[in-house]
């Protein structure tokens, strides 16, 4: 009798756990799974809400406006008639999408479309359904239902892009023309003097390669529709900067050796690319001298109907001589720096510092002048196409590469992926 007890004991254990393994049949499991927050990944990096998404029968539920705001469309909601109007206009073709509050309808560019759930409001926020809002978008939706994940991939959008061409990027010299700018690293603060020069190590001016000349070069980039701007580098490791901020008349040297330089080679612009101010000392006070310099140089530049363009330590980084609301009122365009996070390592930079450095200079900057630089020196393709997500997401005016010579086919084909130039 105690066997028999046993054996039918031992068979309704074999039972509960044979039908547990086997998906929908066990409560407790998809309890778990509901329960199970939400993550929403955008370009490969976690997408903040206002309010959590859920899971509703099998369909993701959204906020629309944080969701639409990270792609870049523009949104208006009617509380008379409780409906969403969604647009956006990508290479001349608008996609208009309209749900309303409770109804499984939605009306897409005039044409009927039945939805899986109907847009619902919780606590004064209205949900729609995740894969179709984004896919009439363009975008990319998938879900990983154990990791209760759903990752977006956002379409290719026109974007304006820029490249720094340095020494040593004379082989992918062809990738110029995909590109809206180009910086053109040929000179560079002497250390010694504190003067212009077009001599040294790594920024110096090229010598002609047959017919190709940096004047070709330059006549090329401009006859394309691309702006070519001439960048001058320094570093403070030897004082150099420093030397030079706080002369006057050194100053005023070099800012009309650059003005006389871009505009006899018929540059459109200048960059500047003056690194490692403030790692320590007093930060106002070595801001304060760049300010002027850069102030100085851009009433001359303006005049000379040259832009300009800075290229600048993030906010984040260790270096602090860089104040960004008063430089942006002077320059056309900065261009965050946002690497070099992990000096001994070629892994990809951290997203997470990359998203904070972008958020702290949209707090100083419209993000209309803000450029997110990217080094594909630490980078692959599949980072680059998150770092480029995070320009789309804030609506930045574009990305910038360092640097030809380092892009390779595979790197260029994920900036293909993502965004296209605007020229």
């Amino acid at each position: 009798m105690r066997m028999k007890l046993r054996n039918l004991f031992l068979a309704c254990c074999a039972a509960t756990m044979l039908l547990t393994a086997i998906p929908g049949t066990s409560h407790t499991v998809n309890a778990a799974a509901q329960t199970k927050p939400v993550t929403v990944m955008l370009d490969g990096f976690p997408l903040p809400f206002p309010a959590a998404p859920f899971n509703s029968g099998g369909t993701i539920m959204v906020p629309f406006r944080a969701i639409a705001e990270a792609l870049n469309i523009q949104v208006v909601w009617s509380n008379q008639t409780h409906t969403l109007t969604a647009k956006k206009v990508r290479e001349d073709a608008t996609t208009e999408v309209i749900l309303r509050q409770s109804q499984l309808t939605a009306t897409v560019n005039g044409q009927k479309k039945q939805l899986a759930k109907a847009p619902i409001n919780r606590n004064g926020t209205i949900f729609v359904p995740l894969s179709f809002f984004s896919t009439q978008f363009g975008a990319q939706v998938g879900w990983n239902g154990p990791s209760q994940t759903v990752t977006i991939t956002s379409p290719v959008e026109p974007m304006y892009t820029e490249a720094f061409y340095a020494i040593r990027s004379f082989f992918e010299l062809e990738l110029v023309k995909n590109f809206d700018a180009v910086s053109y690293g040929w000179t560079r603060i002497d250390p010694s003097t504190g003067d212009l020069t077009l001599e040294g190590k790594d920024f110096y001016w090229p010598e002609a390669a047959g017919s190709v000349t940096p004047d070709s070069i330059v006549n090329d980039t401009t006859a394309q529709g691309s702006s070519a701007n001439l960048m001058a580098a320094a570093m403070d490791g030897n004082g150099e900067l420093t030397k030079l901020l706080g002369n006057p008349e050194q100053q005023q040297r070099v800012i009309d050796q650059l003005i006389d330089l871009a505009t006899t080679h018929h540059f459109t612009g200048i960059t500047l690319d003056f690194e490692g101010l403030a790692l320590t000392g007093d930060r106002k006070a070595v801001q304060q001298t760049f300010n002027n310099f850069v102030q100085k140089l851009d009433k001359q530049a303006e005049a000379a109907d040259l832009t300009l363009t800075l290229a600048l330590h993030p906010l984040n980084s260790s270096y602090h001589g860089y104040d960004y609301k008063t430089l942006s009122g002077y320059a056309d365009e900065i261009i965050i720096m946002a690497y070099d996070y992990k000096t001994y390592t070629k892994a990809p930079e951290p997203l997470t510092l990359v998203n904070e450095a972008i958020q702290l200079a949209l707090k100083e900057v419209p993000k209309s002048k803000l450029v997110l630089g990217i080094s594909t020196y630490s980078e692959t393709e599949q980072s680059i196409g998150s770092k480029i997500g995070l320009a789309k997401r804030y609506g930045l005016k574009g990305v910038a590469i360092w640097r030809i010579g380092l892009i390779g086919d595979k790197v260029m084909s994920a900036i293909g992926q993502s965004i296209t130039p605007i020229h």
